[in-house]
């Protein structure tokens, strides 16, 4: 049943774009690329229209548990730092957009620390190491993020850094690199960024949050669980109250 509906569902974004008969431009999202790949077999590609579904269907469920583990570390960090959540709270109130409490989420967590591993083509040195061909390189973007070297008080949850510096998750700032950069920089950053500001927005405007009774702020565990997207070691347990 849910399979036949995605299957419905993704036939008619196919079949969206490809009446636009649009000519590609370096504007154009993942999905015309897709199609146009699709059209123009015989350069070594062999793909068909179900594959065009899987592919699209990867980076759904990819951007969603991505902004799901990313909007469980935002309200961890929010309800240890009860500063911080009434001034984003106060802000959104005030239909004031606040971008930096998402972005300071993704500097302290993010969703896939090591990002994707990349393999070197040829011979590179890169400060005096060597790497030969096939060399497969992982970027630890969770390190990044808390390198005294780029950051100060690094292991602190500080909204405010991001205020007046002018960095961003784009892949141009490379002491903030939680989608990865350059050409292959993750693909779902629109969608994701979008349903966690929006998400998080909503449930931060429309509820007070609090801890169980007898549960400290101080005693709220941070330990992440290691795998390739770091989740919670342990469920975060909050109670809403609904913001009159």
């Amino acid at each position: 049943m849910v399979f036949r509906q995605l299957d419905a569902f993704f036939e008619t974004v196919l079949s969206q774009h490809m009446e636009q008969k649009r000519v590609l431009s370096k504007k154009d999202n993942p999905v015309d690329v897709l199609i146009s790949l699709w059209k123009g077999q015989g350069r070594g590609l062999e793909l068909t229209k179900d594959d065009l579904k899987a592919i699209i269907l990867d980076a759904l469920i990819g951007g969603t548990a991505t902004s799901s583990v990313t909007l469980l570390w935002a309200m961890s960090e929010l309800i240890k730092n009860p500063r911080v959540m009434k001034k984003v709270q106060f802000e959104i109130r005030g239909k004031i957009q606040d971008k930096p409490r998402v972005q300071e989420t993704l500097r302290l967590h993010p969703p896939a620390p090591l990002l994707f591993p990349r393999e070197t083509m040829q011979h590179v040195k890169i400060h005096g190491y060597d790497l030969p061909p096939k060399t497969r390189v992982f970027v630890n973007a969770w390190a990044i993020g808390r390198d005294t070297d780029c950051w100060k008080n690094p292991e602190e949850f500080y909204r405010e850094r991001f205020e007046d510096v002018g960095v961003d998750f784009q892949g141009l700032n490379f002491e903030f690199l939680p989608f990865g950069a350059g050409r292959r920089i993750c693909s779902a950053i629109p969608m994701a960024n979008m349903n966690v500001e929006f998400t998080l927005a909503s449930l931060l405007h429309s509820f007070d949050w609090k801890l169980p009774v007898g549960l400290r702020r101080e005693d709220v565990s941070m330990e992440e669980m290691g795998r390739q997207i770091v989740c919670r070691s342990s469920p975060l347990c909050l109670f809403p109250f609904p913001y009159m």
